[in-house]
């Protein structure tokens, strides 16, 4: 009973995550939901803490597949942050946070949910996980300098700030997991953790998730009542991004040539952002760009499912 409470939310993403949409933006219409930003930041450090336990280091050492990595790289810090900016000057400039809440999720590719869909789908697991470990470093580093580059003509960006948060919500969390993991590793064997425990901690993340969207949303009601215009251009933008994402992916599986398995490793390793870890970051850049983020959470999750099944009906991808 236990076990299906804590993984409901995870196993219905799809209505849980515009139900909480819907139900923040109603409670923050009638109620101050202001004083909920101050629990945002711990909240996002409890929600990554579970996908950081068995985060495994040495996986960057592997340097097979470097034609996989390479182009994964290429596609999460070359293309995808240039359509993110490309789109936000045309259709953001005149709500410059909402700008800067797509410019964070485009720098911060793969989480968890990549390894899922792709042991899902059939494709390169061990390549997969190899991109979350080498993508959230990478993302790390350079998102600071990519987010002053490409919005801070628009809003103020403040480097070292977003090296501390980065260093709060990714890196504190990262280091718990791996001293927890340790300390897992001398009660549990291997297969007791993945079996036992690894398929629980995702949905300990959701219910992390379901409350900071829930606190975006109400802290942002007001604000969306009154310009409800903003909401369905962020929505529009959404939808085009991640349909820009996908046809990357697959353009670039089939112009390198890469197997089916790998093809499907490219696509939810570039397809798929690190939402949990941009929320966090986008509350430095205010309310309406954590809203962007959260919006994100309903397009994600849907996508990547839809893909598998369209690829298998259409064959999108190298046979």
């Amino acid at each position: 009973m236990f076990k299906e409470i804590l993984t409901f939310p995870s196993r219905h993403l799809i209505y849980v995550i515009p139900s909480t949409i819907v139900s923040g933006l109603a409670v923050g219409y009638f109620v101050d939901a202001s004083s909920l930003k101050g629990f945002i930041l711990p909240v996002v450090v409890f929600m990554i803490y579970p996908t950081m336990i068995g985060f495994e280091l040495r996986e960057l050492l592997d340097l097979s597949g470097r034609k996989l990595v390479v182009l994964s790289l290429f596609i999460n810090f070359i293309l995808v942050p240039v359509v993110a900016y490309v789109l936000g000057l045309i259709f953001l400039l005149r709500n410059p946070e909402l700008f800067a809440g797509l410019a964070i999720a485009s720098l911060l590719p793969t989480s968890n949910m990549t390894i899922a869909y792709t042991m899902f789908a059939g494709g390169n697991v061990k390549a997969s996980v190899k991109l979350v470990a080498l993508s959230l470093i990478l993302g790390s580093v350079l998102a600071p300098w990519y987010l002053y580059l490409m919005v801070g003509r628009y809003v103020p960006v403040d480097i070292w700030l977003i090296f501390r948060t980065i260093g709060i919500v990714v890196f504190l969390p990262l280091t718990m997991g791996i001293l927890t993991f340790k300390h897992l590793k001398k009660r549990y064997t291997e297969e007791e953790f993945n079996k036992g425990i690894k398929p629980l901690l995702p949905g300990i993340s959701v219910w992390g998730v379901i409350f900071v969207i829930f606190a975006s949303a109400s802290m942002n009601s007001k604000l969306i009542f009154s310009s409800a215009d903003n909401l369905f251009i962020a929505i529009f933008v959404q939808t085009l991004f991640y349909l820009i994402n996908y046809v990357l992916a697959v353009a670039g599986s089939k112009q390198s040539k890469l197997n089916r398995a790998d093809s499907y490793t490219l696509v939810y390793s570039t397809g798929l952002r690190n939402l949990a870890i941009s929320i966090g970051l986008a509350t430095t850049f205010g309310v309406q760009a954590a809203l962007m983020v959260s919006l994100a959470f309903l397009f994600q999750a849907q996508a990547a499912a839809w893909f598998t099944r369209l690829d298998r009906k259409y064959r999108f991808l190298p046979s």
